[in-house]
């Protein structure tokens, strides 16, 4: 019997990684119909990553963060035992722009709280897949979520206005 591992990435923009895999099995299926076929979606880092580790059996974990736009909202990591994936495209990405991308003030602030929140539920390895990013603060944001002290030097990026507290300092 034919054995065969399908491990694509997403279509950004019309089909998850997982949706790619179902329509290249059928595909294979219809005109080989006894060849074994595992599917494995993967990611690049950037949107999906998630769901790649989800299909690979971390469970997601719901959590509130900070937003590119400084909007708190739903966001989430994926977890098994105690090692933590974070999509900072998820987080902070450029789906989470309500409108244009914002290249002076979009911060990665969110990224931060999500790191914390792993951190503080006991997770003692993160894995933060950084591609599909809408931040343009160079991770200050983040940085500064996690305890971090300073600041931008531009005064009208969304990192040097934000100077709520940390959730937890760095050690």
């Amino acid at each position: 019997m034919t054995r065969v591992l399908l491990a694509p990435d997403k279509f950004k923009g019309t089909l998850t990684a997982a949706e790619v895999a179902g329509h290249l099995a059928d595909g294979i299926r219809s005109a080989a119909p006894a060849t074994e076929i595992v599917t494995m979606p993967v990611s690049d880092g950037g949107d999906g990553l998630l769901a790649a580790f989800a299909a690979a059996g971390f469970a997601p974990v719901a959590v509130e963060a900070t937003g590119p736009e400084g909007v708190t909202g739903a966001a989430a990591y994926a977890r098994r035992g105690t090692e933590a994936v974070i999509e900072f495209a998820a987080v902070a990405g450029l789906s989470r722009l309500a409108g244009r991308p914002a290249p002076l003030t979009a911060t990665s602030r969110g990224v931060g709280e999500v790191i914390a929140a792993a951190l503080d539920a006991g997770c003692t390895r993160i894995v933060l897949g950084i591609g599909g990013s809408a931040a343009t603060d160079g991770g200050l944001g983040m940085a500064q979520a996690l305890g971090a002290r300073g600041g931008a030097r531009r005064a009208g990026t969304a990192a040097a206005r934000d100077r709520r507290p940390a959730r937890r300092p760095v050690p």
